[in-house]
């Protein structure tokens, strides 16, 4: 095969002509194989990353239903600055609970499906040039 490798296809033989198919053969596949990980890896962190907020809003939904428990007893005992407070405490958390599980389940729809669709659209893109190229 030639140095350069900007000899015409025409002018090779059969030989240079299969091994330069094989050399861009496994340089593609190299390339799409990349390009899976990387894909993969970003949707398994946005993934992480809704789980780890979803599982801070049910750790705050825990302390605000506490704080509200604590609110309906101190109401029950008609000490009306303490359960006041308590019920301000747990609706706050609840809000900051509920303001978490919307940011997990946003992070966790970008995540899914795993199938790397970008990787997808280039085998299909670099299918259809080895098709167009065979008809050549």
């Amino acid at each position: 095969m030639s140095e350069s490798g900007s000899e015409r296809p025409a002018d090779m033989t059969i030989a240079e002509l299969l091994e330069r198919l094989t050399e861009q053969t496994s340089q593609l596949v190299r390339q799409e194989v990349r390009l899976v990980r990387d894909e993969v890896m970003t949707k398994a962190t946005r993934a992480g990353v809704g789980t780890m907020l979803l599982g801070g809003s049910g750790a705050l939904a825990a302390y605000g239903t506490g704080a509200v428990v604590a609110g309906v007893i101190a109401a029950v005992a008609r000490e009306l600055p303490p359960w006041a407070a308590a019920l301000l405490v747990g609706g706050g958390l609840l809000s900051a609970s509920g303001a978490l599980a919307l940011l997990g389940r946003r992070q966790l729809r970008r995540a899914f499906p795993l199938v790397p669709a970008e990787t997808a659209a280039h085998v299909r893109a670099d299918a259809q040039a080895v098709a167009e190229g065979a008809k050549a």
